[in-house]
């Protein structure tokens, strides 16, 4: 009772002095804030669009929760296309989004053995490589190939989310040698049917191959890759759904810090941007976790994919320079 009385009396305070970092924050980089806006064309004072920002990162923290996707895969096209902002700076705060995010769920997620580290340092060891050298690409293509490139991915993950269908707990019969040796397997608790589920990998070598991919794709278009491990290691590899969901939470806190690093090195993480992202996206999903039991999940999986559908067309457009 003394913790959510705590929680709840800390989080004003706590919004308070965000908001105070990213006015001081503002008031150092004003001007060059300024500067790029005028140059996209944005009309109105500088500090309207992070506000406008942290109001619109609440609503899609919200979406985001009752659809069971990552912030980041809904922020990267929606910003990109309705914010006056460049793509390369939508991009390294879409990452920190996504990270931070993955930093809050991964310790409780170990906690409860819904995340396996014996799982995830393989996989995060590909992942987070050829995140550096997705990310690497992203900034040295011309920003209308990224955004061709990013449409087309998003119109992707949305037949993706709307054929997928996910298996709890999909049976195993034959564990591989690539699994056995790197020691893929353990066991859950599942605390709504009550039951211990023991877990073992199969087709571990084009599951692995396959987060090469995956981790390229994360780096350039910092979209994170919840959307894109899940299926790989639930449908691919044979990993029950809640410990596949888990563990790629948690691989999002490895992965996406390695390519947040060059997007930081290259001056694309705006604080103007990025702190009102994580807050607003961290309160509309406190708002969101809350609305959960009343929502229907299948309207809101239909939406999310409408949205996603719509972003992705208008990215693709933007690219190739009609929209």
């Amino acid at each position: 009772m003394k913790r959510q009385i705590f929680f709840k009396a800390g989080l004003p305070v706590l919004a308070a002095a965000l908001l105070v970092a990213v006015y001081a924050l503002a008031a150092q980089n004003d001007a060059v804030v300024a500067d790029a806006l005028n140059q996209a064309g944005a009309s109105g004072p500088w500090w309207m669009w992070p506000l406008i920002l942290l109001f619109f990162c609440f609503i899609l923290g919200i979406i985001a929760v009752l659809a069971g996707v990552g912030g980041g895969v809904l922020y990267v096209p929606l910003v990109s296309g309705f914010f006056p902002f460049h793509l390369d700076f939508v991009r390294g705060a879409g990452l920190m989004v996504a990270l931070a995010g993955a930093l809050a769920a991964g310790p409780g997620l170990l906690k409860r053995n819904l995340a396996s580290l014996r799982l995830a340092l393989p996989v995060a060891l590909i992942a987070s490589t050829c995140a550096i050298v997705g990310a690497m690409i992203g900034l040295a293509l011309p920003t209308n190939v990224v955004q061709i490139a990013l449409g087309t991915t998003i119109l992707f993950i949305a037949i993706l989310i709307l054929k997928s269908k996910n298996v709890a707990v999909p049976e195993v019969k034959n564990p591989d040698a690539v699994g056995i040796a790197l020691g893929m397997n353990g066991v859950y608790f599942d605390a709504s049917s009550g039951k211990e589920y023991a877990w073992k990998t199969h087709r571990t070598l084009p599951g692995l191959l396959m987060f090469i991919i995956i981790g390229v794709m994360a780096g350039m278009f910092g979209l994170g890759a919840g959307w894109a491990n899940v299926p790989v290691l639930n449908l691919m590899m044979g990993v029950p759904l809640k410990v596949a969901v888990g563990t790629s939470k948690f691989l999002l806190s490895i992965t996406d810090t390695s390519a947040a690093w060059v997007y930081l090195n290259q001056g694309c993480v705006i604080p103007l941007m990025a702190i009102p992202s994580i807050v607003g996206l961290m309160f509309g999903s406190f708002v969101g976790v809350r609305l959960l039991a009343k929502a229907k999940p299948k309207f809101i999986r239909y939406m999310v994919i409408g949205v996603l559908l719509f972003a992705g067309a208008k990215a693709l457009l933007k690219g190739l320079g009609i929209g």
